[in-house]
């Protein structure tokens, strides 16, 4: 146990890709443990084998490796309650099943889904709750020997109590589930495989979780749990802990809808491939729901544990904004040094082609020197990469975009090119200032052009686009012989 006591655990399915709801309850739960010094426990639920993959597994570890969330108990790191894979617990799920029917908490249930239809639409008919009806919860002998006779499996329910349940959460206050609002419910399927009702209650209790805080679409299944916590202490499975709940608010995505696994925005996997720092995720997540203070939308995780009150967690759903995510991020990456940015853009670069996977000696320098151009310019990091191609692609490979060529390279620039190949050519001394003189004079002094006119052309040709860092320290990081010849290539491809 931890010094405070606090144990909260993460437990995600591995189905599909990871999201951004996903993602913001590990943080909350991560951000709860450090702050109180407690235990935060990361386990897969994987009992859903049609559903689970190894695939989706590896990438919920990588996900949380990336938003810098460490877990004291769980895949990789271990622990005295493990192991933490539900799939590798069955026996510990089939042996709890068994002592919560022979203790009279749970009862076979021999129904088939035609007939839970069928009594589901005469309830509804009738005006009557729908929800199971407990009709096999005191079968005779001769009706359960009529039902094995007919070759059905039962499957496993727990016995709701008639009584209310209460209880004070973390986020919402004092809530209450009346007598008979839920009915009994299942734990184990027909063909045995334990469903979430039975394998998270169980997993909690066994390794002694205190407080649970969760999406807000689990809040209905709350009274289950403490249903199933009472008869599990009655048996001895774990040590009678009830967790105290805390349900998060939902996470809305556009038109007020709750935010959708099919969302492009919902995929953490966007972010991670579409260069978002985990600082700026992590930052926007908290904001779902939480802040720092009233004035200060940027924090880092540090400070956040810090601070983190999950008292301070506002129940009201919380619109998650794409536009204001990128802002942030952008924020973040401005306030990286320009070597950090270097580091971080380097895999992005490699996957691009332009440098290797560890890049040259020359190309890290080009690199260091590029980065100033682009730092206050870009709210990602893969939109440093068009920015900065043309300066590591070879002269083969390189090209201008057709759309800017036909405004901007054509015989009607044939001037301007050409004024700004011959003051470049023998210019003595290649640095910016002595570039952007050269230019300014031969094309907006010799030619009585306007700077936007004089200098697109010249862009374009050098960059390959009309929008690139700014000219003359593109020129300057381009060399005076690859500059030239740019120049010259355009000219040989104007268009008339």
């Amino acid at each position: 146990m931890s010094e405070s006591g606090v144990r909260v655990r993460f437990c995600p399915s591995p189905t599909g890709n990871p999201h951004v709801g996903m993602a913001r309850t590990a943080l909350f739960n991560w951000a709860y443990a450090r702050h109180t010094g407690g235990t935060f426990v990361f386990r897969i639920e994987d009992t859903d084998s049609a559903r689970d993959s190894e695939e989706s597994y590896e990438a919920l570890v990588a996900a949380l490796r990336w938003l810098g969330l460490d877990w004291d108990e769980g895949p990789g790191v271990g622990g005295p309650h493990g192991p933490y894979r539900q799939s590798q617990r069955l026996e510990i799920y089939a042996d709890v099943a068994a002592r919560l029917r022979e203790a009279g908490f749970a009862y076979h249930c021999y129904c088939t889904p035609a007939e839970l239809d069928g009594r589901r639409e005469a309830a509804m008919a009738a005006g009557r709750t729908p929800g199971y009806d407990g009709h096999c919860r005191s079968l005779d002998e001769s009706q359960v020997a009529g039902y094995r006779a007919e070759g059905r499996s039962p499957a496993l329910r727990l016995a709701m109590p008639d009584r209310d349940f209460t209880w004070d959460d973390l986020v919402r206050g004092e809530i209450t589930f009346a007598a008979g609002q839920v009915p009994d419910y299942v734990l184990v399927r027909a063909n045995g495989e334990p469903l979430y009702t039975l394998v998270n209650p169980v997993d909690d209790a066994l390794m002694r979780i205190t407080h649970v805080l969760r999406g807000e679409d689990l809040l209905s299944s709350t009274p289950r749990q403490l249903a199933l916590y009472d008869a599990m202490a009655t048996i001895g499975v774990g040590d009678g802990t009830v967790p105290r709940f805390g349900h998060l608010p939902y996470v809305m995505g556009e038109g007020n809808k709750k935010l959708s696994k099919r969302d492009p925005e919902s995929s953490l996997q966007m972010y991670m491939a579409n260069g978002y720092l985990p600082e700026g995720v992590d930052n926007y997540l908290a904001l779902l729901g939480w802040s720092l203070s009233e004035d200060e939308d940027r924090f880092s995780l540090a400070q956040m544990a810090e601070a983190f009150d999950i008292s301070r967690v506002n129940p009201n759903p919380a619109r998650f904004d794409l536009k204001k995510c990128t802002a942030l991020n952008g924020d973040w990456i401005r306030s990286i040094s320009a070597e950090d940015l270097t580091r971080r853009l380097i895999p992005f670069l490699a996957d691009a082609g332009l440098v290797a996977a560890e890049p040259t000696e020359a190309q890290r320098d080009l690199l260091r020197r590029a980065v100033p151009l682009v730092h206050e310019r870009i709210e990602t990091l893969t939109q440093a990469i068009p920015m900065l191609d043309f300066l590591f692609v070879d002269d083969a490979r390189f090209a201008i975009d057709p759309a800017d060529a036909a405004k901007l390279v054509t015989t009607d620039t044939e001037p301007v090119l050409r004024a700004a190949r011959e003051a470049l050519a023998g210019l003595p001394e290649w640095e910016t200032d002595p570039i952007e003189d050269a230019l300014r004079a031969a094309l907006v002094d010799g030619l009585g052009l306007k700077p936007k006119l004089a200098f697109g052309p010249v862009r374009v040709a050098l960059t390959g686009r009309r929008i690139s860092p700014p000219l003359f320290e593109s020129a300057q990081l381009l060399g005076r012989d690859r500059t030239v010849s740019r120049l010259d290539a355009a000219l040989a491809s104007l268009v008339g």
